[in-house]
């Protein structure tokens, strides 16, 4: 590569080459138990609980409070989308990464902390829609530091079972803080004061809870990893940091186009991966008819099971590298999205036993779980490995930037295979083929990165220093 290309810039190395020789075990279990912790507000705030709660009849209607809830999710994104490598590339250049990642963590469980004032009432729904919106800001945020914090810990060697892990423990701790959050608030097993459900003092406490959950957890990342050095570039302005990060991104596309390629790439499959997650619950029930006592069963055995895919595929990506786990693994999705599909709910006969709809949904659904973790951790691993030194913060804030920018694929496409299957076959038939949108956007996914180069075959972009 020819430095030249960007006259400030320096011989590039990545971060993770200048990174530690071997890992320290503490270091990795510290910074893994902050994945441990977010997964109260991921799973018990913004996906099974809280936004429940929230959108229910109490605050003014399902379809009201619904509607509010997307809009302030909706500028969440757009203000993630915009601010997010801005953040990463201040962190990195004034050597604040962990406080940053401190402050974000921290600011993200007070807002769901405060979560305890929203009432059951029409009024406190501008509130509530609010503090979830702001905790979404400064959770990505957060996940922007965390992320970046991967090279800090890992080697050549052993980053993608570093990352695997990571996000093992980000599926087990939400199931923990799930199945605690059943048996103390919501169908509580024994009687205290949490239980009452006066005023939802119940489902108002489990935000307390998460706050607390999390910011516990959040805790040994903060005194294990040291902090990054400071950069001379440190003292820009915030416009012109924007300025500085439209420079980088010309200057990464010259010099490591592939960089720009994954980034792309990602995206779109990242958003089918939690087009699974975000639509599997709602195929359960609506297609497969299962009660919300089996969704649930359900939803802590897939995240059981995308945890143990998580970890073998953090194995397979040290031996045989991320990229090949990544198709492997969006290749795996299809196929069993492909039998979900075609099967259905019927009923069949197989070497004589009878195979019942519930069965397909149990085999193929957590099929489709075991191959989203290795998908989501080599995804993250990939990145980790082409970041240029002091850089890394950065480049992950683009990695959330892009995600954000095609977020409406799967959701889209979803709906839309809906609308045109529900005139052409039967009543209560049509939802099952909103999976074949999320396998477009899979598919694409897989298509857009099969060009893309393993990152052992792509140079360390050259990034101009101010």
């Amino acid at each position: 590569m020819n430095a030249a290309v960007v006259p400030e810039a320096s011989q590039p190395t990545s971060e993770l080459a200048s990174g530690p020789v071997a890992s320290k075990k503490g270091q990795i279990l510290a910074w893994a138990s902050w994945d441990w912790g977010s997964a109260a507000f991921n799973a018990v705030m913004t996906t099974f609980v809280f936004t429940v709660y929230l959108t229910s009849n109490a605050f003014g209607g399902e379809d009201a409070a619904s509607a509010a809830l997307g809009a302030a999710l909706a500028i969440a994104g757009l203000a993630i989308a915009l601010l997010a490598p801005v953040t990463g590339q201040r962190s990195d250049a004034g050597g604040r990464r962990k406080l940053w990642l401190g402050v974000n963590t921290a600011a993200t469980a007070v807002l769901t902390a405060l979560c305890f004032f929203v009432f059951p009432q029409p009024e406190f729904l501008l509130l509530g829609v609010c503090l979830i919106a702001l905790g979404n800001v400064f959770f990505e945020f957060a996940g922007v530091n965390y992320n970046a914090m991967l090279a800090q810990i890992s080697t050549p060697k052993n980053i993608g079972k570093v990352s695997g892990f990571g996000w093992a423990m980000g599926y087990l701790g939400g199931i923990v803080a799930l199945l605690l959050v059943l048996q103390l608030f919501v169908q509580p097993s024994f009687d205290w004061f949490g239980a009452s459900t006066q005023d939802s003092l119940n489902i108002r406490l489990v935000a307390v809870f998460s706050a607390l959950w999390f910011f516990i957890f959040a805790l040994p990342v903060m005194f294990a990893v040291p902090e990054v050095p400071a950069r001379k570039a440190a003292s820009l302005g915030f416009l012109a940091s924007y300025k500085l990060l439209i420079r980088r991104i010309g200057a990464i596309y010259r010099t490591s186009p592939h960089t720009i390629y994954f980034l792309l790439s990602s995206a779109i499959f990242r958003d089918g991966l939690a087009a699974v997650f975000t639509f599997g619950g709602v195929i359960a029930a609506g297609t497969f008819g299962f009660e919300l006592k089996e969704v649930i069963f359900f939803a802590i055995f897939g995240n059981v099971v995308a945890a143990v895919g998580a970890i073998i595929g953090g194995f397979l990506d040290d031996r045989i590298g991320p990229k090949t786990v990544i198709v492997l693994s969006l290749a795996g999705l299809l196929i069993a999205g492909t039998f979900i599909l075609v099967l259905g709910n019927g009923d069949y006969v197989f070497l004589g036993n009878e195979w019942p709809g519930s069965n397909t949904f149990w085999v193929f659904g957590l099929l489709l779980c075991l191959f989203v973790g290795p998908a989501q951790s080599s995804s993250r691993a990939y990145l980790a490995r082409l970041a240029p030194e002091g850089e890394a913060g950065e480049l992950f804030g683009l990695y959330a930037t892009t995600g954000r920018a095609v977020s409406f694929l799967a959701p889209t496409l979803f709906t839309l295979c809906i609308a045109v299957a529900s005139p052409l076959v039967a009543e209560g038939e049509a939802q099952r083929w909103g999976i074949l949108g999320i396998m477009v956007v899979l598919l694409a996914g897989l298509l857009v990165i099969l060009p893309v180069k393993p990152p052992a075959k792509v140079e360390i972009a050259v990034v101009p220093e101010r």
